[in-house]
């Protein structure tokens, strides 16, 4: 009787399971239980260009989208849209190795910090058509910042690491800036 039992209950559990299954063909996700290897090899790519903004004159690489509200402290609220080149050396004949395209917001009151989502697009040698993704706080007005990079495509496929801006050249008057860059990004 035990033995009949046990085989009735093992008969209910199959039905009782088969009847959650899916009925349809569509999957949005799958996954595999096995993989050939545990976690791919990741590479460190380190690189050093120059960004070179202006945000006023004959050929503006960056432009406000919000300008300040009345009263901001600091431009404190400005939204600017930027799409500025990046070049091998701080020059502005150096060799274009690819654009830097994005957004950066003032998002402090109290000192010149800016709210920074970009992708630098990467045009030159191996790196054409890759992309890093940068996000963070970039404090202007220190010697050095760090910003996140967040991800990537291309040859930069989930990267992740920092990028470490320093201003090269400031001009108040006529809104042009160039940056250093020096970016560490871990990659598959």
């Amino acid at each position: 009787m035990a033995s009949f039992l046990s085989l009735l209950f093992v008969f209910y559990v199959i039905v009782i399971m088969s009847s959650s299954l899916p009925t349809t063909s569509e999957n949005f996700a799958k996954e595999s239980p096995v993989f050939a290897s545990a976690k791919p090899l990741e590479k460190l790519t380190q690189l050093h260009f120059y960004f070179h903004d202006s945000i006023r004159g004959k050929n503006p690489t960056s432009m406000y989208i919000v300008e300040p509200p009345k009263g901001s402290i600091n431009r404190f609220g400005s939204l600017i849209m930027m799409d500025d080149p990046l070049t091998e050396g701080p020059g502005p004949n150096s060799k274009l190795v690819g654009r830097s395209q994005g957004m950066y917001a003032v998002a402090s009151q109290h000192e010149y910090g800016l709210s920074i989502m970009a992708s630098f697009l990467f045009t030159e040698g191996i790196y054409n058509g890759s992309t890093l993704s940068i996000v963070g706080m970039n404090h202007a007005l220190q010697n050095v910042r760090e910003i996140s990079v967040v991800g990537g495509s291309g040859v930069f496929r989930y990267a992740r690491g920092s990028a470490l801006l320093k201003t090269y050249f400031y001009n108040g008057i006529s809104g042009a800036a160039i940056v250093e860059c020096n970016v560490s990004a871990i990659h598959v």
